[in-house]
């Protein structure tokens, strides 16, 4: 079966890097745009032509999402071909299997149940799973609203500065707003870390806080790995990346803005016995750190949709959208044996989502970062954005603008955030 004859309509939720990123991956290999729907317009998906993105107002929250979603599926629900829905978001993602019972007579939903999206997505719940299944990760305290409540200034701290500071409900996080708020906070002092409860509770946040002690070294000791597991719960691809630089500006500490592949195969196989344990299905996306102190790869969280950065996996030979369709539509993803990513170095490529002049200027200078320089120079790099078979004039200027915005924050934030 050739790739014309494969027919299929992925319907994307979001409208960011990674659903430009998804729908890139999908156009490579099936040369047809993608439908995506989303409740604001972000700049990396205008000016496209391989994906069509509907705004509607509210999109992101129930009662509007699932008002919609029934909507659509009456739109698709005489597609003969199978229609993919795949959330390029954590709340899209939650959304998905929350209401699957309900679509999945319509739309493929490549999603965990409920029940185990709501124990994994939440970053106490998960490091509890972390114990079960010997997984290690940082050590760990919760904070709670009640607790801070009782006592604004003496919440118990018991690791030495620097500490890490998280929400636990990153979808609630996302509607906290006050000056300072970061996506996660790397904090110096017993004031700075009651001022940032302070200002988190006043403003609105009412679930938990993970507070862990901080694993030394920087973004260059970071991993990130991607993977898919198919409908029987079979782990198919894991592709393992090595950050070496992430985005300084404070809401978006801890996105990877160049990512070098990476084969670890202690790492492959503890994450796929953890996933098939636990019967996952779909897209995975781990973050992790590694700690010289005790020599291991610690995790951080496991999010339930493949990564904002995740096009390096794409970029590096393994299309990450053709998964689900070779699982769901094709059915041939069954009687394939797991890819382990990135173990042949000849065909490495480094993944950016910055400027390389701002690659050069800021990250660390070690042998990963001449190894990236290597490919730099041996043109073996690429962005999810930059797209030659999706450029215009409006696009292109766009670009330009994105590349300058990252150059003005690597300026403005970096040496403040460094560490």
């Amino acid at each position: 079966m050739t790739e014309k004859q494969v027919e299929f309509t992925p319907v994307l939720l979001g409208s960011d890097f990674n659903v430009y990123g998804m729908a890139r991956s999908f156009y490579q290999k099936y040369q047809r745009p993608v439908q995506a729907y989303a409740a604001a317009e972000l700049a990396p998906t205008r000016f496209t032509k391989i994906v069509n993105v509907e705004i509607i107002a509210g999109f992101d929250k129930d009662p509007v999402w699932i008002e919609t979603m029934r909507k659509l599926k009456e739109k698709y629900r005489d597609h003969e071909e199978p229609v993919i829905l795949i959330g390029c978001g954590d709340g899209y993602a939650e959304l998905i299997s929350q209401h699957k019972a309900e679509l999945e007579d319509v739309f493929v939903c490549p999603y965990i149940d409920y029940d185990l999206l709501k124990t994994l997505n939440n970053k106490e719940r998960f490091y509890e799973i972390c114990e079960k299944y010997d997984l290690p990760y940082p050590k760990t305290q919760i904070i709670s609203r009640t607790q801070w409540e009782a006592a604004p200034t003496e919440v118990p701290q018991p690791f030495d500065y620097p500490v890490a500071l998280k929400a636990t409900n990153s979808v609630e996080w996302l509607d906290v707003h006050f000056e300072g708020r970061k996506k996660a906070f790397r904090i110096q002092s017993r004031e700075e870390f009651n001022e940032i409860l302070r200002l988190s509770y006043e403003n609105g946040y009412q679930s938990d806080f993970i507070l862990q002690d901080f694993i030394p070294g920087d973004d260059s000791n970071m991993r990130v790995l991607n993977a898919y597991v198919d409908q029987n719960h079979q782990v198919k691809m894991m592709c393992l990346g090595h950050p070496l630089l992430e985005d300084p500006a404070p809401a978006a500490i801890g996105n990877y803005v160049a990512i070098l592949p990476e084969y670890n195969e202690d790492i492959y196989q503890t994450i796929k016995t953890f996933l098939e344990a636990v019967n996952f299905t779909g897209y995975a996306n781990f973050d992790m750190k590694y700690d010289v102190r005790d020599q291991q790869y610690k995790l951080f969280e496991i999010n339930l949709r493949q990564g904002r950065s995740s096009f390096f996996v794409t970029l590096n030979g393994y299309n990450l959208a053709d998964y689900v369709v070779q699982d769901y539509v094709t059915g041939a993803l069954a009687e394939t044996p797991c890819v382990y990513g990135n173990d042949n170095t000849s065909n490495h490529h480094l993944w950016l989502g910055v400027p390389v002049k701002v690659f050069k200027k800021y990250a660390r200078n070690n042998p990963d970062k001449q190894a990236a320089l290597k490919l730099i120079k041996d043109h073996r790099v690429g962005t999810t954005y930059e797209y030659k078979d999706d450029m215009n004039p409006k696009r292109w200027a766009l670009i330009k603008w994105m590349n300058h915005n990252y150059t003005k924050n690597f300026a403005q934030f970096f040496q403040q955030n460094k560490g």
